[in-house]
């Protein structure tokens, strides 16, 4: 042991010294877990932490002044205490991104999946080293934790080490966690340590040492009183700024620790200042021929992913239960298992939400990851595709089965709203190809975009190819797929990925002076020169999509799509009772433009 636990206490007292002092600074913070849960941190940054090589994640993101405090002890880069919760500064939850934060969290639940993931990129790239993660009762209250509890404990990730900061308390009062967590924990395949003292770093640190020896992932219970030392110490006021200034410097003065500055400054000096690299690599760009006349687009992206993987791109697969089904698993997929992590797809089972975290988890440890589920059920997913969205984090999503004509399996199984939210979302490419070549351009975009995840949305049905003329340039997001014959252009449909069949038939039946643009990224259309935009959308301008109208009046004069629920049927069938046909269509259409 490096520090002993006096050296720990004096430490863990610099920690709260320093976290309430950005929390005095802010007016605006959270109080209880800095004085409850600063041993913690204190133990794991000072004697078990190896720069450059583990990982922690706090999931717990409300104790993010905690957090600033330790990594400004330990000679990270980061801003200024006083800057905490201020425009420029540090911001009010960790944010992936900050010399030292491996995650951003602050969704409860979130920072549990990461750390299983950043513990599975390890694993994966053979990189050694452990993740070590403090959750709070709130994280462990939320669905999410014990998915991706479950898996972890499936994985056998035995180089993770997750640290309950038990203090029975959350907002609203008595924390509602479930009744036997550590039974939960141990059932899922954990090694589960129960009771140890926030303050009793002997223990503490024997657990952390025994933690390197276990063969299963460990669980630490760890007993803490919210608050503590202030007037609110156990109660849910605790929590938040429920003390004013006054009380606020005097918990400061109270805390200042000279030996414990002089202690992280050892940590400090000793640190070998170094950050984990990523392994991102060059993307192949196999050519793509494909003669089929009929195919869906989750078989054409199916058949690219495994030129891609054959091609010897680095990347990690996987699927919340339907790799076949969404074309995710392929004949290059080779299964990640407890003790052979030498492959490049994961069953996640059906997790989608942890699945999604757990991708998050990857991208941050360098990995590049895909998964994939139905475009319905990325509703499961969408709190931590936001996640990567912010983070600036390359993860790729399969959305197949994308519009009513799945069929049968009925509404809950038919994307309507889906499309539409997702394109909502900021920092995210979303891309809906029609054909062979925007499917391979899909995944060339996705890949080579290392700043921002991608969603690439993909249909069951098989339908008519049409093919994207050759001097056409998707550089943009967009291009003319079939354009008019006259010479004047009175009418411009927009369509995107197995609608753009529908929209040329219904062209056809209006006449010469109808062009007819697939547009399969929005993002990277709007982005472009407004001359480009002018030029390509000339006209009356029409949007046919099956899903959601609202958005595509941006672009648009008159949208064609499905603001209602579907219903139970043959694909095509449902799609003609929506609406959806060329006939119903081109009526409509001329109708609008007199």
């Amino acid at each position: 042991m490096r520090f002993n636990a006096r050296d720990l206490t004096d430490m863990s007292n610099a920690v709260r010294a320093n976290a309430l002092y950005a929390i005095y600074s802010a007016h605006s913070g959270h109080v209880g877990i800095v004085l409850g849960a600063a041993g913690i941190i204190t133990t794991v940054y000072a004697n078990f932490l190896r720069r450059g090589l583990d990982r922690f994640v706090l999931s717990a993101g409300h104790g993010s002044a905690m957090l600033y405090a330790v990594l400004k002890l330990a000679g990270y880069d980061i801003p200024d205490l006083d800057s905490f919760r201020k425009i420029g500064g540090l911001p009010g939850h960790p944010e992936y991104g900050i010399d030292g934060v491996d995650a951003t969290t602050g969704p409860l639940g979130q920072g549990v999946a990461n750390a299983v993931g950043l513990a599975l990129a390890a694993k994966i790239n053979g990189m050694g080293g452990r993740v070590y993660c403090l959750c709070s009762d709130g994280d462990l209250s939320e669905g999410i934790s014990y998915e991706a509890i479950a898996f972890a404990g499936r994985m056998g990730l035995d180089n993770l080490v997750l640290l309950w900061d038990d203090n029975g308390i959350t907002i609203d009062g008595a924390a509602q966690t479930p009744i036997d967590v550590s039974g939960v924990v141990r059932a899922c395949g954990w090694r589960v340590v129960d009771n140890v003292s926030a303050d009793d770093f002997d223990r503490l640190n024997r657990v952390l040492v025994d933690a390197k020896r276990s063969h299963h992932p460990v669980f630490v219970q760890v007993k803490s009183v919210i608050g503590m030392g202030s007037r609110l110490a156990g109660t849910a006021a605790a929590h938040g700024l429920a003390l004013n200034d006054d009380e606020l410097l005097k918990l400061m003065r109270q805390y200042v620790s000279g030996r414990g500055e002089a202690a992280w400054a050892q940590v400090a000096a000793g640190t070998v200042k170094k950050n984990i690299q990523k392994t991102y690599t060059i993307v192949p760009n196999p050519k793509f021929n494909v003669r089929d006349t009929e195919i869906s687009t989750r078989e054409l992206s199916a058949k690219y992913l495994d030129l891609l993987l054959g091609a010897g791109a680095n990347l990690i697969g996987g699927s919340a239960d339907l790799g076949k089904n969404t074309g995710a698993r392929v004949e290059q997929s080779r299964d990640i298992v407890p003790g052979d992590f030498n492959g490049n797809y994961i069953n996640y089972g059906v997790r989608e939400h942890a699945m999604s975290a757990i991708m998050n988890g990857l991208c941050e440890g360098g990995v590049r990851a895909y998964g994939s589920t139905f475009l319905v059920f990325s509703d499961y997913m969408r709190p931590s595709i936001r996640i990567a969205a912010l983070s600036g984090l390359p993860v790729i999503y399969l959305f197949s089965h994308d519009s009513v004509a799945v069929g049968p399996d009925g509404p809950t199984h038919q994307p309507i709203e889906q499309l539409a939210g997702l394109r909502l979302m900021p920092n995210i490419n979303v891309l809906r190809p029609c054909n062979a070549r925007e499917v391979a351009w899909a995944w060339q975009t996705a890949l080579t975009d290392v700043v921002r995840p991608s969603a690439i949305i993909l249909s069951r049905q098989k339908f008519l190819q049409i093919p994207t003329p050759a001097n056409s340039d998707l550089t943009y997001g967009a291009c003319v797929i079939r354009d008019a014959t006259a010479c004047r252009v009175r009418l411009t449909i927009i369509s995107t990925g197995s609608d753009v069949p529908l929209a040329i038939a219904v062209a056809d039946k209006i006449g010469p002076s109808v062009r007819v643009v697939s547009m399969p990224c929005v993002e990277l259309f709007r982005k472009s020169p407004m001359r480009y935009q002018r030029d390509l959308l000339r006209g009356y301008v029409v949007a046919i999509e099956s899903g959601a109208t609202a958005a595509w009046f941006e672009f648009a004069d008159a949208v064609v799509g499905i603001d209602r629920f579907g219903m139970s049927g043959d694909g095509g069938d449902v799609m003609r009772a929506m609406g959806m046909d060329a006939d119903t269509i081109a009526v409509d259409i001329c109708r609008k433009m007199k």
